[in-house]
């Protein structure tokens, strides 16, 4: 492959047709580090702030008071239009993502959104977290993906969609004032939820094997105490936060907490602040974002020189992501001419359709074209996120999927010359017999089609 090949494929999100070739392929990427937009032109200037995720919250909230009230026979009904209001919602946010990555001029920063976004992962189905997705994402994501991993680890382990999707805004430290009224009126305990503190060590920073014990997940836990979502009745006494969660010390487990080796004092939210600011820069955590990054660049085994190497840059810059980011640019295991990633569904997707030119087709049947190749956004169904290894990917009903799912695209789409376009999307790397194949086909569509399918759109 090509140097220019290798930039359109490996590091971004595929060809789009109406965009000039760069000279040099790292300085383009380079370049586009810099001019990386959280809030493109595309979000149509919507808000996706704290107040957004209130609102949903508050709505969510609403809505259950709205159907317990309501006689039997209409509780169904309402449900009914609410899931039918939710998948709308979703629908439309998923059409937006894409139409982010098919007209952004800096793919190399789009793929990097979706690479955090997975990282620090949610799943719409789980309840509430359908209508904070979108504010997590843009409002969460996006803003930091161009700055230190320390303030996105903040930014997306304590906002209402993680705090959500993992229990966190139930959790209730044994000690709290809310615990010992609920003693002496002799309710049931809510008791304390280790969810959030256990994906912040295991998932999020510190990787398994990262020297964490059960005992800091138990303190992380108790240190998280408190730190729920504005707009639930409960809190609205809360102190609110920036990102739409809010602090409530009525629930808050007091003392200090130990965590790695490190004590921390009760000082409100600030305690779970500072504990994460130290997590951000752990050398366990170096190394675990090291080694997904190259893993998602350089190959499912991760070339180890490449993780030492990013992993040295984590821990002497604190988590810059830029830097890092750099890193992956200069390196020379991510230029090898082979093809070394399996595409993932999301990603052929998008660069199917940049390939045509016809960014119009990512509206709102997007959503139902990804869960017919079984990846639907934000749905991965664990806090673990999508895998990023071709194993996972390239059983045979996946390919047949993927088939299918070109040819209907292709018949979709008007080509003068499918034999260009694949130029075009590969220069200097096409085979022969991927050529080969386009000029026998029988006409552009089915020529386009069997472009879609061929190993080097399914590879990068």
């Amino acid at each position: 492959m090509t140097p220019i090949s290798i930039a359109l494929n490996r590091f971004g999100l595929g060809y789009r047709r109406e965009d000039a070739l760069p000279n040099d392929a790292k300085i383009w990427l380079k370049q586009q580090i810099a001019a990386y937009e959280p809030a493109p032109s595309a979000l149509g200037g919507r808000s996706f702030g704290g107040a957004d995720a209130r609102s949903a919250v508050a709505e969510t909230f609403a809505f259950r008071g709205r159907r317990d009230e309501a006689g039997t026979d209409r509780r169904a009904e309402i449900q009914q239009a609410r899931l039918k209001n939710l998948r709308n919602s979703y629908i439309g946010e998923v059409a937006l993502r894409a139409r982010l990555a098919l007209e952004s001029d800096t793919p190399f920063m789009e793929r990097l959104v979706h690479f955090w976004s997975n990282h620090f992962a949610v799943s719409v189905d789980k309840s509430q977290v359908p209508t904070l997705i979108g504010a997590y994402e843009f409002g969460a994501i996006r803003p930091h993906v161009a700055g230190h991993f320390r303030d996105l680890l903040k930014a997306a382990s304590l906002h209402p969609a993680m705090l959500a999707y993992l229990d966190q805004f139930q959790s209730q430290g044994p000690d709290s004032p809310a615990a010992k009224a609920r003693q002496q009126r002799g309710r049931p305990m809510r008791g304390l939820n280790e969810n959030l503190g256990r994906e912040i060590l295991e998932l999020h920073t510190l990787g398994v094997g990262g020297g964490y014990t059960q005992e800091d997940v138990k303190e992380l836990a108790r240190a998280l105490t408190g730190w729920t979502m504005q707009g639930i009745p409960y809190a609205d006494k809360a102190r609110p936060q920036a990102n739409g969660a809010a602090f409530f010390d009525w629930i808050h487990q007091p003392g200090t907490r130990r965590i790695m080796g490190r004590s921390y004092a009760d000082e409100g939210e600030r305690q779970a602040l500072a504990i994460l600011d130290d997590l951000a820069v752990h050398p366990s955590t170096a190394r675990f974002i090291a080694t997904k990054l190259a893993r998602h660049f350089a190959g499912d085994t991760p070339p180890q020189p490449l993780v030492d190497r990013l992993a040295d840059t984590f821990r002497e810059t604190e988590g810059h992501l830029p830097s890092l980011y750099t890193v992956l640019v200069d390196a020379p295991e991510c230029w090898v001419s082979q093809p070394v990633k399996f595409r993932q569904p999301w990603e052929w997707a998008i660069g199917m359709i940049r390939a045509s030119g016809q960014a119009g087709q990512a509206d709102r049947q997007f959503a139902i074209m990804m869960r017919a190749l079984g990846q639907e956004v934000w749905q991965p169904g664990s806090p673990a996120g999508w895998d990023d290894r071709e194993a996972s990917w390239a059983a045979p009903n996946a390919i047949l999927r993927r088939v299918e799912a070109a040819e209907r695209f292709a018949e979709q789409t008007r080509l003068e010359d499918t034999r260009a376009l694949a130029e075009a999307m590969f220069p200097g790397s096409l085979s022969e017999s991927t050529m080969q194949t386009i000029r026998w086909a029988e006409s552009n569509e089915m020529g386009f089609a069997l472009l879609l399918v061929s190993p080097e759109m399914m590879r990068r």
